[in-house]
């Protein structure tokens, strides 16, 4: 059985090439991202470049929206985004200028710009950067896909490659006979559209287009992207009451994740993976689609309704089966459908909640003859309220249905308190808000087609339907001079560009775990507790020890008398042994040859807890059961009781702040290399407070801090997250590393006195011996008088 697990494209079929290196030149989207300050840590800078470039080869001089959109899937955690945007403000048509506002003025009008040059006078500046100094933008000079080869491509046959690694093995078939019969051998082995080679893709196979009397069907293998720009050509081109679903899908593919995974998410993996915070799924389900499916045996359609979302095995497809294309039905006239999501951000988001709603109504009248409501990221799958719609059917669209609807909507779209994700209370508030924005929707359109149908909204509802806008603000910053008469080697006050910045920009930058392997290199993972208050009863590791690869795993008793440091707080460990006190605490390390290996063997870890009390999950728990984290630290000045006494007002209240979901672009990263002797160690470590590091490693080893040379050459983010966290999973490696470099060392001490027991016997016939683990040494036998040996001397030093 084959299943491979990536998200939505194959690192291997990734290009490699680059578009400029510092070796032998630089592209001008590079050389802007590092000269306008656009980099910091650097480690999302390659990413930004390529989102740059990537626009830039499809549209030389783009506009400001089609740069955002560009930009809308990277994350920057440090620099900021403003210094990225005014990099790749300078590709754009028009810079330094608002264009249009809604007075008609421009913000840089010399007015402003007068009263700002008089009151700061010839101290400043606008920018920190000369445009006329930037390498120009040749678009003839880029890179292009060899001619020859894609002719020599279009003249080889079709046919299907296989290609066949450790564990999985890929199958490229190029036409739709050659999937279903690869799906037929194969039921279970899941499908992946995209292209391996420029002759083998799932998705042209599956890429349909048809527009039809009832509606659009759409191929399985078409892109988001692809889909974005049908549905917007469909909604200029049909009249409106026939695009009210596509509007609705238009919508939510404006902010459904970022340009780059619309460009290779497609269709049919979004419908097929039946996510519960998926932002298509409910609106294609009250748009009454259906499926079109294929197998080896012949087609057949099925409903994409709330038996399919729940995966009922009469609704689904069968092993065999695939997902050729979708039926996306017009809708008539009197038939509105409202598109709606709640997520930590506009782009690149998963929604706290998502809804997809739908009424027909009887025609000239305000009386529901159809409704359909589905609502996504509040269980497991995708729910439909279908005894609320029931039961809304034959009623007037007024605010009686609306309050009796409301009442009802919770108790069908039942949400418990112990729902993942937390945030009951918001998410439930959000069903509701949902409900009566599609209320308020509705009417509006109603009162456009009849006015006499409904009451004139209040003036305060108005706010209500407003969709929230991205407006590209543009200000007017000043920067402080450099001072003529200061020396040319002083570099206080100068816009000096970050050392690294080209290094950033091209990719050449080196982080923790870029750094080449080093020779009998093992890996370290992690398993941390999934209690937040327990008794560690039992660690069974009999299970990741069978794996191949594996060769140990750390627990806390292993650490017995360096498992702790002096600057931790009261029983804390470095590795839990008798009791964890949160969530993610660590408790043991996986050490094997391959970073996937230990990863594996740390999921086969079996930890059996026992739960403590109190429970302390908030700041309320915490108060109540008097925890509080000691010695209490605070800042005194005067006599703060007496002032109290003596003031005129005294506010009162509370505020309250829940946890952040954080993290950093460069997760913890750690090598360590030992010496060889006096258990010296250089420790390579993406840390904040490298001091402590060492500390901790010299702690635990029993060693003087001077024999661990700690190393920070960049930290890909931090934010407070790795000044002391990072010093103990430094430790924890560092003491794996001096253990398992005594017991490799003895492997190879057995390894040779084998050999030569073998060579003394004459035991000659295909012998194979490893030697640390990874070193091959074959002996063969020929003509009985012969031997010869094929090893590399240098492997056995």
């Amino acid at each position: 059985k084959i299943t491979p697990k990536f998200c939505l494209w194959p690192i291997f079929s990734l290009p490699i090439e680059g578009i400029g290196n510092t070796k032998t030149r630089i592209h001008p989207v590079q050389e802007r991202i590092a000269k306008c300050h656009g980099t910091q840590c650097g480690f999302c800078s390659p990413g930004m470049v390529m989102s740059l470039y990537s626009l830039l080869r499809n549209i030389p001089k783009p506009s400001m929206d089609q740069l955002m959109e560009a930009l809308g899937g990277n994350l920057c955690r440090c620099t900021g985004y403003r210094p990225i945007v005014d990099a790749c403000k300078t590709f754009c048509k028009a810079t330094d200028c608002c264009q249009s506002k809604e007075n008609g003025t421009c913000c840089l009008d010399q007015e402003e710009s007068e009263l700002l040059d008089s009151e700061l006078g010839n101290r400043t500046c606008e920018k920190l950067f000369q445009e006329e100094e930037f390498l120009p933008l040749d678009p003839t000079q880029e890179f292009i896909f060899p001619p020859e080869l894609m002719n020599r491509a279009e003249k080889q046959p079709k046919r299907t490659r296989v290609f066949y690694g450790e564990r999985i093995t890929w199958i490229s078939p190029v036409t739709l006979g050659g999937l279903l019969e690869v799906k037929a051998k194969y039921p279970d082995a899941p499908i992946k559209p995209g292209s391996l080679f420029h002759v083998t893709n799932i998705a042209y196979i599956l890429l349909i287009l048809n527009v039809l009397i009832s509606g659009l069907t759409i191929g399985a293998g078409c892109s988001l992207a692809q889909l974005k720009d049908i549905l917007t050509d469909v909604v200029l081109d049909l009249p409106v009451e026939k695009t009210q679903t596509y509007q609705a899908l238009l919508k939510h593919l404006r902010t459904l994740a970022g340009s780059q995974i619309r460009n290779v998410a497609s269709l049919g993996g979004n419908i097929i993976s039946r996510h519960s915070t998926s932002d298509l799924n409910p609106l294609l389900a009250v748009g009454n689609c259906t499926l079109n499916l294929a197998s080896k045996d012949g087609k057949r359609q099925i409903p994409l309704n709330d038996q399919f979302l729940m995966r009922a095995q009469s609704s689904d497809l069968k092993p065999e089966e695939i997902l050729v294309s979708v039926n996306i039905p017009y809708s008539k006239k009197w038939e509105f459908v409202s598109a709606f999501r709640q997520a930590p951000r506009q782009q690149n988001a998963l929604a706290f909640v998502v809804s997809g709603m739908r009424v027909l109504f009887e025609e000239d009248t305000n009386i529901i003859k159809d409704i359909s409501i589905f609502y996504g990221g509040i269980g497991s799958t995708t729910v439909c309220a279908k005894k609320l719609c029931q039961k809304l059917t034959g009623r007037a669209w007024n605010e009686e249905m609306l309050g009796g609807a409301c009442r009802s909507v919770l108790d069908e779209v039942f949400l418990p308190a112990s729902a993942p994700g937390g945030m009951v209370e918001y998410k439930r508030s959000l069903i509701v808000s949902f409900l009566f924005k599609f209320y308020l929707e509705v009417l509006q359109n109603l009162k456009m087609m009849n006015p006499s149908l409904c009451p004139c909204l209040p003036a305060e509802y108005g706010s209500v339907l407003e969709d929230f806008h991205c407006k590209h603000y543009e200000t007017v910053l000043r920067y402080q001079k450099v001072d003529t008469k200061q020396f040319p080697q002083d570099p206080i006050g100068r816009p000096i560009m970050h050392q690294s910045g080209i290094k950033h920009a091209t990719g050449e930058a080196i982080y923790c775990d870029d750094m080449p392997a080093h020779d009998q290199e093992l890996f370290l993972a992690f398993v941390t507790s999934s209690r937040p208050h327990a008794k560690i009863v039992s660690i069974d590791t009999s299970e990741a020890l069978k794996l191949p690869g594996v060769i140990d795993v750390l627990i806390g008793k292993d650490l017995q008398g360096v498992n702790s440091f002096c600057e931790f707080p009261e029983n804390e460990e470095i590795l839990a042994t008798d009791e964890v006190f949160g969530v993610g605490q660590l408790v043991c390390a996986v050490i094997a040859d391959s970073d996937v290996k230990a990863k594996r063997a740390a999921g086969l870890v079996k930890i059996e807890y026992s739960d403590l009390k109190p429970l302390i999950l908030t700041i309320e728990d915490a108060i109540q059961h008097n925890s509080f984290f000691e010695p209490e630290r605070k800042i005194d000045y005067g006599d703060v009781d007496e002032a109290f006494k003596t003031v005129d007002q005294i506010l009162e209240g509370e505020i309250h702040i829940g946890g952040q979901e954080h993290f950093y672009m460069e997760t913890q990263s750690v090598l360590v290399v030992p010496y060889g002797e006096d258990k010296e160690m250089d420790v390579y470590v993406s840390t904040q407070h490298s001091k402590l590091a060492q500390d901790i490693v010299a702690s635990v080893l029993k060693v003087p801090s001077n024999k661990i040379m700690c190393h920070v050459k960049r930290v890909g983010g931090a934010f407070g997250g790795k000044t002391f966290k990072t010093g103990i999973m430094a430790a924890i490696t560092a003491f794996a590393r001096f253990v398992n470099t005594k017991e490799l060392y003895k492997c190879v001490m057995k390894n040779k006195i084998i050999l030569m027991k073998e060579k003394l016997g004459d035991i000659m016939n295909s012998q194979f011996i490893l030697v640390n683990g990874r070193r091959e040494v074959q002996f063969a036998k020929q003509n009985k008088t012969k031997e010869k040996k094929t090893c590399n001397e240098k492997k056995l030093k």
